[in-house]
Order: C-alpha cells, then sequence, then structure tokens
C-alpha cells in the first residue's frame, strides 16, 4: 500500500501521484473507499463501513469495491496480490 501513501488527495476528489505525474478524479464514493484504504481497512471492513455509510446492501457495496480497487491495479496503484478476496 505504500503507493497509496504518496498521494495527494483533496476533499473534492483530485488526486496527484507526485511520483509519475499521473492525476485521477474520483466520486464521492470511490474517495470514501481509497481513505479506507489507506486507513488499513481490510475489504471486509470497507464493505461494512460502506452498507452503514451508505446505506447500500452488502452486495452493492462488494461490488463497488471490488470494481474500485481493480481501477487502483490498472493505475498501478495498489499490487496485483493486494486485496484479493
Amino acid at each position: 500500500m505504500s503507493k497509496l501513501n504518496r498521494l495527494a488527495i483533496n476533499d473534492e476528489g483530485f488526486i496527484f501521484d507526485p511520483e509519475t505525474g499521473n492525476s485521477f478524479t474520483v466520486n464521492g464514493t470511490g474517495l470514501f473507499i481509497l481513505k479506507l484504504i489507506k486507513d488499513g481497512k481490510n475489504v471486509e471492513e470497507i464493505i461494512e463501513t460502506l452498507t452503514q455509510e451508505f446505506e447500500v446492501d452488502r452486495e452493492e457495496a462488494m461490488r463497488d469495491v471490488t470494481d474500485f480497487i481493480e481501477q487502483l491495479r490498472l493505475f498501478g496503484l495498489v499490487e496485483p496480490e493486494e486485496y484479493n478476496d
């Protein structure tokens, strides 16, 4: 998760990677998930927190988390072996 720790993240969802110069934007849910990941939460904890915070069912939360982590992998921000189900 060290790659995530280098990111500069603002409250509007703008993310800047100073090492690569890449920037990204995420919606409110993505920002929420990213902050939980940076706080060291595992997938189960993130799903549980999403169901409580956003009043979504477990299936939808699991799908959102899985999709978001896959996007992080594609951008090279988490290693392939991190956050495997």
